[in-house]
């Protein structure tokens, strides 16, 4: 086969990979369409258990209530089809990897897949009751909070984010000492400015209070101690004197 030839083959075989990961985001969209306004209703619980009796939510564009719970819908389809969409592309850079790189690279995909959907789950559970209770709570007096569903749908979908990837730190540690471009010393070193920086975080990403900014700081620097024992359980994990001999 020619270099063209294989080029075609594999551009052929990513147009068949993309096309599946997209049919499975379609199929899961269409089985949840029918359960939009319930899926909106339990993004809008956490808020709505924090507002005062009779309060609720508004919308102040004319085509907000159909498209939000449709954005919703999509999101939702998108998370229940993200392991069979990234599979897809496994499938497709698996033949090109070496056996030891696929043992490598296979936990890695799991656990970072897994961590994500734990963040946000701890995002959902734990964090939005705390947030949107202080938030509702600094509301002056007289000051009725009738929160837009557009915004909120923004508000949370940022903080899902913001926690999904926090949980990926022990990957993101366990990879640069794969790599070689940290060592285990190094990583333990580094243990301060990492601490600094998860508060600095908690502050960009969550309300101006102590306990919203420890609730993100605190689970990032324990993530960061995970990953430093993952590489510590490592047979090839270098350290500072292996790396100088």
């Amino acid at each position: 086969m020619t270099p063209t030839e294989s080029f075609i083959s594999h551009l052929i075989e990513l147009r068949h990979r993309l096309l599946r990961a997209a049919i499975g985001w379609l199929l899961a969209f269409a089985a949840l369409f029918p359960f939009a306004d319930r899926l909106y209703s339990l993004l809008a619980e956490p808020l709505l258990a924090k507002l005062p009796q009779g309060a609720q939510m508004i919308a102040t564009a004319v085509t907000t209530p159909f498209f939000v719970p449709m954005k919703v819908t999509m999101l939702a389809a998108f998370l229940i089809a993200l392991p069979w969409m990234i599979y897809q592309c496994w499938a497709f850079v698996a033949p090109g990897l070496y056996a030891h790189e696929k043992r490598l690279i296979r936990p890695l995909l799991v656990s970072a897949i897994a961590l994500f959907f734990i963040g946000m789950a701890f995002a959902y559970f734990v964090v939005f009751p705390v947030v949107f209770g202080f938030l509702v709570g600094s509301a002056p007096a007289g000051v009725a909070v009738m929160t837009d569903i557009a915004e909120y749908l923004d508000f949370v979908i940022g903080l899902f984010l913001a926690f999904g990837f926090a949980f990926e730190v022990p990957i993101a540690v366990v990879l640069l000492a794969l790599m070689g471009w940290v060592t285990l010393d190094q990583l333990k070193e580094s243990r301060s400015y990492v601490i600094v920086g998860a508060f600095v975080l908690g502050a960009i990403f969550t309300p101006p209070d102590i306990v919203s900014q420890c609730m993100l700081a605190i689970p990032l620097w324990l993530l960061y101690e995970l990953g430093l024992l993952v590489v510590r359980w490592l047979p090839q994990a270098p350290t500072s004197d292996s790396a100088a001999n």
